[in-house]
């Protein structure tokens, strides 16, 4: 039980390292106003129905292709991280994060997807700590 206490402890101290060494917003205003700005907000995309992935009508994939024509907007613009499908066998859904200073503004982009504003999915949004960015995916 020590062992598992212990192990605990250290994951905890570990997990706090990355916030140990930023500048403090009292020593750095760019820093201040950096950790006001933005936060990260994972998006999740929930599809009107587990098979949704294969089984989506004609209708249903021209509004996929205004879902995707939105995201990657918002990717290019750098409002967008990274997002796409969890191929998960109980039922695909989709992730997004975005770069947002509240969750009100987060789930605005989320509302702001075409398949969301045709009631096609819904959305669901939490903060998300990035650790590390998609760099070399292929």
């Amino acid at each position: 039980m020590r062992v598992v206490a212990n192990l605990f402890v250290f994951s905890m101290i570990l997990s706090l390292l990355p916030t140990l060494f930023q500048p403090t917003p009292a020593n750095n205003p760019v820093a201040a106003q950096a950790q006001t700005a933005t936060k990260s907000w994972l998006i999740r995309l929930i599809p009107p129905r587990p098979t949704f992935a294969n089984d989506a009508t004609p209708a249903e994939q021209a509004v996929m292709q205004q879902h995707y024509a939105y995201w990657k907007d918002l990717n290019d613009k750098g409002v967008c991280i990274f997002g796409g499908p969890v191929l998960d066998p109980k039922g695909a859904y989709g992730i997004l994060v975005v770069n947002a200073a509240t969750e009100n503004e987060a789930r605005a982009l989320g509302e702001g997807d075409p398949s969301v504003k045709s009631g096609l999915n819904k959305i669901e949004v939490a903060e998300m700590r990035v650790a590390f960015v998609p760099v070399h995916h292929g």
